[in-house]
């Protein structure tokens, strides 16, 4: 059977891609490979953790050593990398962290690859998910096409650039059978409430500030998390090697506009009067080096691999939303960090 591993797999659009792969491809063992830091969660795939051909494998990918240990103990024939620090304010006063996890982690599965598979790659490919943070910021116009020549502009999408360079240089060094994808910005269930909509989601329901960055003017191009699991599918089964492939929403959103959304949609759901929620909107000190505005072109993968995102926003977010309202524990869970504690525990001598 072939084996097909994820990284970063707990994590938020890791554990759709592994819910969606486990439930799909029945015939494959598809193992999950996370470290379990604050975002990496168990408790997003608990439909599926007793599946015959779901596996857990808590490590961590900044071990070299361990990752070609794990490659020799269980053979894998693909791997589709997503395990990475992500949160750009995290990066800003950390960037090491950034540096070990997005650059040496990433290095070190293409060595671990490159060494398993040593010169025949049939049926191989290194799959690395990237951001479309790596092309840096545009104006009022325009788009990040493919060719858009790189331009990050924090330590995250930085990192996340370097890693890029990495995986191509080793497909043309190398020939180790690579694709890359590039998304926007993703939303829906299970992210961790760091990141804009499930924050505002949590501090509405805890009567909160509203933290909004300048004058939330900054733009981006929103996709719900199940369609970025769709096409990375598409991707994995249909395109071609060493070829990148942007994936978006067409559906940009001032950041100020989508807080007031999900005000509007939370008072509506709560019962409250409307207009209670966006007296909580408070202007804070803008990001360091924040960009203005991310826009994805994803022709190229509608035209060549024939997908396109499945829900406009509007009912996305509402999905969204009522997630976030049924699973309250899930929630209370990962914002009291009572979890890392028990994965501490549990993982402590494994």
């Amino acid at each position: 059977m072939k084996k097909i591993l994820i990284t970063g797999g707990a994590g938020f659009i890791g554990s759709h891609l592994v819910r969606l792969f486990v439930n799909k491809y029945t015939d494959c063992q598809i193992y999950n490979l996370d470290k379990l830091t604050y975002a990496g969660n168990l408790a997003n795939l608990t439909d599926v953790e007793k599946a015959p051909n779901y596996h857990f494998i808590k490590a961590d990918i900044v071990d070299g050593e361990k990752m070609i240990s794990l490659f020799e103990s269980y053979d894998f024939d693909q791997v589709i990398h997503l395990a990475a620090e992500s949160h750009v304010d995290r990066s800003i006063s950390n960037p090491m962290e950034f540096i070990m996890a997005n650059i040496v982690g990433t290095v070190n599965l293409l060595n671990a690859a490159r060494h398993q598979w040593k010169n025949d790659f049939t049926g191989k490919l290194f799959y690395h998910v990237s951001t479309d943070e790596v092309y840096g910021s545009l104006g009022d116009t325009g788009y990040f096409t493919e060719e858009t020549p790189y331009d990050p502009h924090s330590p995250y999408s930085a990192s996340k650039a370097s890693s890029d360079h990495l995986v191509r240089a080793y497909h043309d060094t190398y020939k180790l059978p690579i694709v890359i994808s590039n998304c926007s910005n993703n939303y829906g269930p299970n992210q961790f409430p760091e990141k804009l909509i499930p924050l505002i989601i949590n501090n509405i329901r805890n009567n909160k500030p509203l933290p909004v960055y300048g004058e939330g003017l900054n733009v981006r191009d929103w996709l719900y998390v199940v369609d970025h699991a769709r096409a990375i599918d598409v991707i994995f089964q249909q395109g071609k090697i060493g070829e990148t492939y942007n994936i978006g929403g067409h559906n940009e959103w001032k950041n100020i506009d989508i807080v007031k959304l999900v005000c509007q949609i939370m008072d509506e759901k709560l019962g409250r009067e409307n207009g209670t929620s966006e007296k909580l909107i408070t202007y804070v000190k803008d990001r360091a080096g924040h960009d203005l505005r991310y826009a994805i072109d994803a022709t190229k993968l509608q035209r060549e691999l024939n997908w396109e995102p499945s829900l406009q926003f509007e009912e996305g977010i509402r999905k969204t939303i009522d997630w976030y309202l049924e699973n309250q524990q899930w929630l209370d869970e990962v914002s009291s960090g009572h979890y890392l504690k028990y994965y501490e525990d549990q993982y402590q001598n494994r």
